[in-house]
């Protein structure tokens, strides 16, 4: 059987990246197939693709950096509002299918790496990201952009349960360590949700589109992150005991508790960022 002719115009070409006709035929034509190992699911909804673009809120001027672009779907509609996007691919096979999809554009930097060994302190200051990410990659690849001081905001798609614990509050199941290391940085918002057969091939499970507005006056910080660890370390032990196990005195975890007026029964997951600022503080 002949491959699908993709320098006809009419037919393919003419297609959205969206259509599921034009992705099989591009992956057949590069006798491709979706790969687990670099958590390919390539998005086929147009409501969904716009609605990431509309709430990236993009500016002429911006430099956007996308990790995992796929077949280019979501690069494409990129490189027709901005002035420059570095986008990242790990699968060396995706690199010829993206060079034809974007072929139209001079202001796309396609960068065959792994997105998590980067150097963020590379880009320009500031940058706006906006990715479907991997599954696999997005919770370690989103501390990196957090912490590297570069990036003003991010929207991206992602598992719906990492969303939910990126924006969960004190008191609820999703709320914990991740949580607050996220807000430390940044105000999260989960926009909406997006089912399994908004991709092809369908995910085994619901994602959502999450957005992150970053308060670019945080700088890192290393003791909150490292008391917020250990606070969770055993998640239904109590805050003093957990606190306790990491080495810190009897003594001084009792008078900080005091201090701050915590109950020595609370657990990690019953306090707010705020909460751990100051505990932080007293404990120093």
């Amino acid at each position: 059987m002949s491959l699908p002719d993709l320098s006809d115009s009419k037919t393919i070409n003419a297609l959205p990246l969206t259509s599921p006709k034009r992705v099989r035929a591009l992956l057949a034509h590069y006798n491709l197939h979706a790969d687990k190992r670099f958590g390919q699911n390539f998005l086929i909804d147009t409501g969904v693709l716009e609605a990431i673009v509309k709430s990236a809120n993009l500016a002429s001027t911006d430099t956007v950096f996308e990790v995992g672009p796929g077949l280019g779907v979501l690069t494409y509609e990129l490189a027709q509002r901005v002035a420059n996007v570095i986008t990242v691919e790990l699968d060396s096979r995706i690199l010829p299918v993206l060079e034809h999809t974007l072929a139209e554009f001079d202001n796309v930097n396609i960068l065959h790496a792994d997105a998590l060994k980067v150097d963020l302190t590379d880009l320009p200051d500031p940058t706006v990201m906006v990715a479907n990410l991997p599954y696999n990659i997005a919770t370690p690849l989103l501390r990196n952009v957090l912490a590297s001081g570069r990036f003003t905001r991010i929207i991206c798609l992602i598992q719906k349960e990492v969303a939910e614990r990126l924006a969960a509050k004190p008191s609820t199941p999703a709320y914990g360590a991740l949580s607050l290391w996220t807000q430390y940085y940044a105000d999260v918002t989960v926009l909406r949700n997006v089912k399994p057969s908004s991709f092809w091939p369908p995910p085994k499970v619901t994602s959502a589109i999450v957005q992150l507005k970053i308060d670019r006056a945080r700088q890192p910080a290393p003791a909150l992150f490292k008391v917020i660890e250990h606070a969770f370390q055993h998640r239904r032990k109590t805050l003093k005991k957990n606190l306790l196990m990491a080495g810190y005195a009897d003594t001084r975890v009792q008078d900080v508790l005091e201090k701050l007026e915590l109950n020595p029964k609370v657990r990690a997951e019953a306090l707010p960022l705020a909460t751990f600022e100051q505990l932080v503080a007293l404990l120093e």
